[in-house]
């Protein structure tokens, strides 16, 4: 594998090009109107422009990206994630066009790309699914028949898509027909599929899932878990790896857990489980994500496994160069996904213009971003900026770290997540471990972050005002005789 297209943009893009580019990769970029001068483009040894800033115009454009791959010789197309990642129909037009699909076969990502189809595929191999209906439902009669048999709460949950949409959690009956009409309708818009069905909403859960990577030749391993419950909307802001909870023994057998679901599916490349984690420490099997996924850097930084890298080299058909007894936790690593958005607004997005962006530096700082100081965040994509991980050797020397990279991270000119991280990695909670999904909701509003910063206001200047003083004391002229000398009387 000689050259590479990435069917995607910003921070992922560059992420992949560097990987590529540390195997003696050549890379080929791909552009919208609005990243004509975006910096994965000018990284890439070729770009390609797409068309319109609107990803139905250009990162969308499956067979245009194929076509315009097969003019440039180019040996394998990387997804990233999002976008065109997780289309079945999209990898099978790349692999009949002769070119390697750097992922999992159409077949892996066509089963696990529906959580009714994977939950059927994975149920022999005795993992523990969350109560409820393994099949699609539309009849609100018989959602209530199932809903009063597995008991309130329940979760309405699309089978198609993720990251929120379609999703309701209904805690009585009289909710349920308009939520779930609710929900179809939004499944439907979201992902053309109004497919929807229940489970028992798990209380106060815990979201830990698990990286795994499989080559073509039987070989499956798992890399540990992450630790993703901080979310807003049902979407990730902090993941942290490992989980603060998680006992040897238990990660043994959620690692055992996630592996039988990749073999279940004959999965290749690198990909991930998600389970639930309730409050007794049991654990139901979620879904899995047939890509990369972003938080993926704190897996790599406690593995030392450049999972980019082995992605590129499962396509091109080399077996995996370890084994799982070989892999092992070393430190702790935490990741905030930096956004574009308003946490004191509900995280509403924040588009605008990055009229001051400077990225922290030092030892166990990295920061993955696909933006520059003057460039503008666009309206037609997902609105993150960029990722920044920070890594120690424990959980404590992780999250101090993190706190004085948030502090040096300088952006003007828009609202970022870059407060709520620092709220987060400054709250009991979170430092204790003692946490779930329901951390926003219970811990999280704008009177209690403007409580928190007004606080640390008058501690800071408590502070101040302390060493003035003490320095003030510390530099008090001497008291001295006073001298009839006369500076003006000449000296005879």
């Amino acid at each position: 594998m000689k050259k590479i297209l990435i069917a995607n943009r910003a921070e992922i893009a560059q992420r992949v090009i560097r990987s590529a580019k540390k195997m003696g990769i050549q890379t080929v970029a791909v552009y919208s109107d609005i990243d004509r001068n975006a910096p994965h483009v000018r990284l890439a040894d070729e770009a390609i422009h797409l068309g319109s800033s609107p990803s139905n115009q250009s990162y969308l454009l499956g067979p245009k990206i194929i076509d315009e791959a097969l003019k440039l010789d180019v040996d394998g197309i990387h997804p990233g994630y999002g976008f065109l990642s997780e289309n079945a129909e999209f990898a099978k037009q790349v692999t009949d066009a002769g070119i390697t699909f750097i992922g999992p076969s159409p077949h892996s990502i066509k089963i696990m790309g529906s959580k009714l189809a994977a939950k059927d595929a994975v149920k022999e191999y005795d993992i523990p699914m969350v109560p409820g209906i393994d099949k699609a439902i539309t009849d609100v009669e018989l959602a209530k028949r199932i809903a009063n048999d597995i008991g309130y709460p329940i979760l309405i949950k699309a089978s198609a898509g993720g990251g929120g949409k379609g999703m309701r959690i209904v805690e009585k009956e009289s909710e349920l027909e308009s939520q779930m009409t609710r929900a179809i309708s939004e499944a439907t818009s979201a992902f053309g599929d109004g497919s929807v069905f229940i489970e028992k909403y798990v209380t106060g859960p815990r979201h830990i899932e698990i990286q795994v990577l499989a080559d073509n030749h039987g070989n499956t391993v798992h890399l540990f878990e992450r630790e993703c419950s901080i979310q807003r909307r049902h979407q990730k802001v902090v993941e942290e790896a490992p989980s603060a909870v998680l006992t040897p023994a238990l990660r043994e057998e959620m690692g055992n857990a996630a592996v039988k679901v990749a073999e279940a599916c004959n999965y290749q490349g690198a990909g991930t489980v998600e389970f639930l984690l309730d409050s007794k420490l049991n654990f139901y099997f979620l879904e899995m994500n047939t890509r990369l996924q972003v938080e993926h850097p704190v897996s790599e930084l406690i593995t030392g496994v450049d999972l980019v890298e082995q992605q590129i080299r499962v396509a091109r058909n080399e077996t995996l160069a370890f084994k799982q007894e070989d892999l092992s936790i070393k430190g702790h690593a935490l990741e905030l996904r930096v956004y574009a958005e308003d946490p004191m607004d509900n995280f509403l997005p924040s588009i605008g213009n990055l009229e001051t962006y400077q990225v922290p530096v030092g030892d166990g700082i990295r920061v993955d971003d696909g933006y520059e100081q003057g460039m503008d965040i666009p309206i037609y994509y997902d609105p993150m900026i960029a990722k920044l991980i920070t890594y120690g050797s424990n959980r404590e020397e992780a999250i101090t770290l993190m706190k004085k990279a948030i502090a040096d991270y300088k952006i003007k000119g828009l609202k970022t997540t870059l407060p709520f991280g620092a709220f987060v990695c400054k709250h009991d909670a979170f430092v204790s471990g003692n946490f779930d999904t329901h951390f926003v909701k219970n811990y999280f509003s704008k009177d209690i972050f403007e409580e928190q910063q007004s606080t640390e206001r008058k501690i800071a200047a408590k502070a101040a005002l302390y060493f003035f003083l003490k320095k003030k004391e510390e530099v008090k002229p001497i008291n001295v005789q006073e001298s009839n000398w006369d500076s003006r009387k000449s000296v005879s």
